[in-house]
């Protein structure tokens, strides 16, 4: 009798489950393109139609563990392993987040965070590197976009989820963890160890390439990110006497954030149309982000910087501005994380994070497992500044007995005028630029770029 009574209880409350994920239980997080939250999902139709014979099997297989597993294990702690496994089982990017961890994702987004500064999934029970994010211990430490975690300190990765992978590698600031990693060419894995600490993301990073050329790096898109954009941008304008010729928008190795900051970058651009849509299955997920008049460059051009690191709000970025003609797509094929997520706050103080609707740009590609394809291709590679062989270049004006140039009256027909000499700051600049071919050959690739750009802008 009493196990019939169980049974019964255990039904409806597998039934009360069903419901409360189902159902919204107040209000949303903050859109989040890395977390992406947007709109509160509505019961689908059909949602009553209770599946009682997986239900009944549900409830047989509890009372089997807590009658027979070999050590007792409380109904709460089954029953969200229960709800943690039927979220693993969506995708990658559904979880459930308890009190402590849907805390955490909400300080994730305001730009400041404790850990090791990287965005993380897991791929084949592994923990894959989406992106290190730029002066934390991760990047500083050398890991890559695309590196696989295998091992946190004497721990195996495989067979943890995400969640936990996660808890291990945060602790107190100043403490070290041990990671090992496979990187696609190394034969086999190897140790880096990390301090940890406190996560300040500067989201927004500015400097002058070459007079007149301005260089923006996003690192990730917080809610600060749009004034900071603004600021950088009024900055660059002085230091080129209110005459940028152009930017240089650095994207690489961006994991994402905020979906308000992306639009709010890709609006400062884009003077009119659309950003980015969202399409999903309930009723009132579809929305459409449109860009407010104005472009805070006028029209110069742009050329955006993208890797396999550039994810979710990067990826909504670039294709914008892409569809919109707005600017040159550079680099490698961007991650391909276009689907949207909602954080959905439970009446306990933990959350739902749910996947319900995919990103589309203006001209309505899909970005989720497609990502953004560069309008220009570009490896990273390493380039050392060729060593002079003493030989001094020549042309035709060397030449015994070649003819002069006719087209400046003012110089004799027998005598011929050099070059005259690189200035001081000539030299500096060719300095520079040898420079950056040699530290970062992308950047360098995108300076030329940008520079032929605004040459035909001009003309």
């Amino acid at each position: 009798m009493r196990s019939r009574i169980r049974s019964t209880l255990l039904i409806a409350l597998g039934i009360s489950i069903g419901v409360i994920i189902s159902i919204s239980q107040g209000g949303l997080a903050e859109r989040n393109a890395g977390n992406n939250d947007t709109t509160e999902p509505q019961q689908a139709d059909g949602a009553h139609d209770l599946p009682l014979d997986e239900l009944r099997t549900f409830v047989e297989i509890l009372n089997r563990v807590k009658q027979g597993y070999v050590e007792n294990v409380s109904d709460q702690d089954l029953l969200e392993s229960g709800i943690r496994g039927m979220l693993d089982g969506l995708d990658p990017h559904s979880a459930f987040l308890d009190k402590e961890e849907f805390k955490e994702i909400s300080i994730s987004t305001s730009g400041k965070f404790g850990g090791l500064g990287i965005e993380v999934q897991l791929q084949n029970s592994f923990v894959r590197v989406v992106a290190p994010i730029d002066d934390t211990p991760a990047s500083k430490a050398g890991i890559q976009a695309g590196d696989l975690i295998v091992r946190i300190d004497d721990t195996a990765v495989k067979g943890m989820s995400l969640m936990d992978a996660v808890k291990q590698m945060r602790g107190d600031p100043g403490s070290e963890v041990t990671l090992t990693v496979l990187r696609d060419g190394r034969d086999k894995p190897f140790q880096v160890t990390l301090e940890r600490a406190i996560i300040r993301v500067k989201s927004v990073k500015s400097r002058m390439l070459d007079p007149g050329y301005g260089y923006v790096r996003i690192t990730q898109f917080s809610s600060q990110t749009g004034d900071s954009l603004d600021r950088a941008l009024d900055k660059l304008q002085t230091n080129a006497n209110d005459e940028l010729k152009g930017i240089v928008l650095d994207l690489r190795n961006n994991p994402g954030g905020v979906l308000s900051a992306a639009v709010d970058v890709a609006d400062s651009f884009i003077h009119s149309g659309g950003i980015v849509s969202i399409r999903g299955r309930a009723a009132n997920t579809d929305q459409q982000f449109d860009a407010d008049p104005g472009d805070l460059l006028d029209g110069a051009p742009i050329v955006v910087l993208v890797n396999e690191g550039s994810a979710s709000a990067s990826e909504i970025v670039a294709g914008a501005l892409q569809d919109d003609n707005r600017a040159v797509i550079m680099g490698k094929r961007t991650f391909g994380k276009g689907s949207v997520q909602t954080i959905i706050p439970l009446q306990n103080g933990s959350a739902l994070k749910l996947t319900t609707a995919r990103y589309y740009t203006p001209s309505g590609r899909s970005i989720q497992a497609e990502g953004i394809d560069p309008d220009v291709h570009i490896q990273e590679v390493n380039v050392t500044a060729a060593k002079s062989n003493g030989v001094t270049p020549f042309s035709e004006a060397d030449l015994a007995g070649a003819l002069t140039n006719d087209t400046d009256a003012e110089t004799d027909s027998d005598d011929t005028e050099a070059l005259p000499p690189l200035s001081a700051a000539e030299k500096t600049e060719q300095q520079d630029n040898n420079k950056l071919a040699e530290s970062d050959y992308a950047l360098y690739e995108a300076l030329n770029l940008l520079k032929g750009l605004h040459i035909l802008r001009a003309r």
